[in-house]
């Protein structure tokens, strides 16, 4: 006589157990997929269908949005560069992820959880932490970074006043100075001008020498009205206009900034050229920015030392297309060994160059917090908050043109007692050239200058009848002190670095 078959009884409380917990799951995922849901199937409708609302609300939002930003790229720049949108968008995101982590929480209610059997409310438990903690973390997480990109604007940019366009042009300043208690950009070390086309973001590089003399100051500025004759003074150069004025702060006011102040009137001076904004860059600082970035490759042409021989970490850079990091980067740009103020001129524009060009969204986004924590540390700008949007519209414009460089240097000027009427002509014709207009008198180019005794930091130029002849390298910088470096003096800075 046969017996019962064993645990039959218990197959259908297994069934329903097993039912049950896909439930629970089911209930999970509805939420994950669509807030709201779970509230509807088996909970509190009225607070599902608020949910879904919501949901499909910001869903359709963020769809159109996404359309619009690659139909229309200003959108982007201006919402990311919009103190109180980001700040909504902050709370928005705090407050999404308080909601929906109170939605699977309740989801994991309606799931019944006592009615489980141990193993299955263990793993539902699990389950439900894990996407809990997931969604809510990672809204939290966004948050943090749009919280992060707000106070980079609140911290970099102030509301000085717009300035449009002079004669459809941007010109805007960029001082690089040495960080240091009480010295912090007081002598400046890299003065240039970048003038940007207001409309097609063409960009015109001018280089203007530190150890320039001679030179006259805006008209109508308190330096004008103290140096009527121009800065001839006994070691008085560009760079230390700024030094001057800090020691004459009576001069200029109310002025926050009388050194920035006093060294603009200089090279408005100088360039006949009206400036916009000013930047100024922490050169120590700079690294940074390029380390988080991820390195910017450049083309070595000779070998430059980074650091002094009794430092710990000196070596040096050898030739060849190199990914930099951000120490190499920066010595690459300020060594001076076997080199001149004007090679470093040269290879600080290349630098410029390659940042431009090689700097892309998808870069900026993965390092974004880093980027942001170091561009804080590194400049101190009157740009105001409200044209960051622009700049960079004119920024985006400007990677996919050339960029065309002029620098105030030998041979082309005497910086010891420079001739202002060549370097106004010479700063209005490559800006000319630049725009597509054909100068009526370009001054005589570097090419077209006498040429200097052989010096002994280059070899003497080649033969006519060997154009292949690489063309000699000093310090880095294409070209000689005697003939010019290509970088200072190019239409496409690309093609001369």
């Amino acid at each position: 006589m046969s017996s019962p078959a064993p645990n039959r009884p218990l197959a259908v409380p297994d069934r329903a157990a097993r039912v049950r917990f896909r439930r629970a799951l089911a209930l999970m995922v509805m939420t994950l997929l669509v807030p709201g849901s779970a509230q509807l199937v088996g909970g509190n409708r009225r607070l599902g269908r608020v949910a879904m609302r919501i949901w499909l609300g910001l869903v359709a939002v963020v769809a159109l949005t996404l359309l619009v930003s690659v139909l229309w790229h200003p959108l982007v720049f201006w919402a990311v560069s919009n103190t109180l949108l980001l700040g909504l968008v902050r709370l928005l995101l705090m407050a999404l992820a308080v909601g929906w982590a109170a939605l699977f929480i309740d989801a994991w209610r309606i799931g019944q959880p006592l009615s489980l059997l141990q193993n299955h409310r263990l793993a539902a438990v699990g389950v439900n932490g894990m996407l809990c903690f997931s969604v809510a973390g990672s809204l939290l997480f966004g948050a943090h970074l749009v919280g992060v990109q707000r106070d980079f604007m609140v911290t970099m940019f102030g509301d000085s006043k717009v300035v449009g366009a002079h004669e459809g042009r941007f010109n805007v300043l960029l001082l690089g100075g040495d960080s240091g208690a009480g010295r912090w950009g007081l002598r400046p070390d890299s003065l240039t001008v970048a003038s940007i086309d207001a409309e097609t973001g063409r960009t015109v590089l001018i280089g203007l020498p530190r150890n320039m003399a001679s030179f006259p100051f805006a008209e109508g500025s308190a330096m004008a009205a103290e140096f009527p004759q121009g800065f001839d003074c006994d070691g008085c150069y560009l760079n230390g206009v700024s030094t001057w004025a800090q020691d004459h702060t009576d001069l200029f006011g109310d002025s926050d900034n009388p050194g920035i102040d006093a060294t603009i009137s200089a090279v408005e001076g100088i360039t006949d050229l009206k400036i916009n904004y000013w930047a100024m860059v922490n050169l120590q600082g700079f690294k940074d920015l390029v380390d988080a970035f991820g390195g910017v490759e450049l083309n070595v042409r000779d070998r430059i030392p980074v650091g002094l021989p009794h430092e710990s970490y000196f070596h040096y850079i050898e030739p060849g297309v190199k990914k930099l990091n951000g120490q190499d980067t920066l010595w690459f740009a300020r060594a001076r060994h076997g080199s001149d103020d004007y090679s470093r001129m040269a290879r600080q524009k290349c630098v410029m160059n390659a940042m431009l060009q090689q700097v892309s969204p998808d870069q900026a986004l993965r390092n974004f917090e880093k980027i942001a924590k170091a561009s804080s540390a590194m400049i101190s700008t009157n740009v105001p908050g409200s044209e960051v949007d622009r700049f960079l519209q004119l920024a985006l414009k400007a990677k996919s043109q050339k960029m065309s460089t002029v620098s105030l240097v030998p041979p082309l000027i005497n910086t010891a007692a420079p001739d202002m009427a060549v370097v106004h002509s010479t700063v209005s014709t490559a800006i000319d050239r630049a725009e597509g207009v054909k100068p009526s008198q370009p001054p005589a180019p570097v090419e077209a200058a006498t040429p200097a005794a052989p010096t002994t930091d280059a070899p003497p130029a080649a033969p006519q009848t060997t154009p292949s002849t690489p063309a000699p390298v000093t310090g880095g910088s294409v070209g000689t002190l005697s003939s010019g470096y290509a970088a200072n003096q190019a239409e496409d800075l690309g093609s001369a670095c």
